[in-house]
């Protein structure tokens, strides 16, 4: 790999402090796991595919070199293994909650079978965002959505707590070469829309006046996330 670009070197380096476990059970007579347990490494997730990798100038590959390039010269001793993680083509969610899931990281993991435990039921009421599936269910019947209102929808609930504008909406919804590119007031047209559909629960889309629309975590909303799959290692 030519020219790889280097991760700056902080200034300082903070220790990383551990405390004990609340939850972790105290060992018990006859217990093998020892009473106290010690970090031996750390895990680092990182949400990130290709195409944005490449919007960015850089490559998995390339990034993973850096940071190995930046590791042994913070610490020479520290070995490093590195894998990528896979998930089908188009399937929905945040990219770091699909490699935590891909990684068997376990609080992805708990997350994810207690929304399986939670899906042997519909929810009676409220709605229900499926990434997954690409659906939205409003009192456990499906919604009509269009793609693109899903899409709007989708946008809004990866981004929750986050004011979104307008011109945001139109760059990462639409291609620049799409015929029905809209103008950013149309997305007032199609949030309109969405709500209509949304019924009773058309709030869960706040408008923020002069700015755009944003998501905010809702009693009334699940939202239920796509699934990874464990890759073999790549670099």
């Amino acid at each position: 790999m030519s020219n790889p670009v280097l991760l700056e070197r902080p200034a300082t380096t903070a220790a990383i402090r551990t405390q004990p476990d609340a939850a972790a059970p105290l060992a018990t007579a006859g217990a093998d796991l020892p009473a106290v347990r010690s970090p031996r490494g750390f895990a680092l997730y990182v949400g990130l595919d290709e195409i944005k990798a490449a919007e960015a100038g850089v490559s998995l590959p390339l990034l993973v070199d850096a940071l190995r390039r930046t590791l042994a010269e913070l610490a020479p001793g520290a070995e490093t293994h590195a894998t990528v993680a896979l998930a089908p083509h188009g399937s929905g969610g945040r990219d770091l909650d699909v490699v935590r899931l891909a990684l068997q990281e376990p609080g992805a993991i708990a997350r994810t079978k207690a929304a399986a435990e939670e899906d042997t039921t519909e929810e009676e009421s409220g709605v229900t965002v499926d990434i997954s599936r690409k659906r939205v269910l409003i009192d456990g019947e499906s919604a009509a959505f269009t793609y693109k209102e899903f899409e709007l929808l989708q946008y809004l609930v990866l981004r929750e707590g986050r004011t979104i504008e307008r011109s945001e909406l139109v760059s990462a919804l639409w291609q620049a070469q799409d015929d029905e590119t809209p103008g950013e007031r149309t997305i007032d047209v199609h949030v309109r829309r969405l709500r209509a559909k949304l019924g009773r629960y058309e709030d869960i889309v706040r408008t923020v006046r002069g700015i755009g629309y944003r998501f905010d975590r809702h009693a009334d909303v699940v939202i239920r996330y796509g699934h990874g799959t464990p890759s073999p290692d790549r670099f």
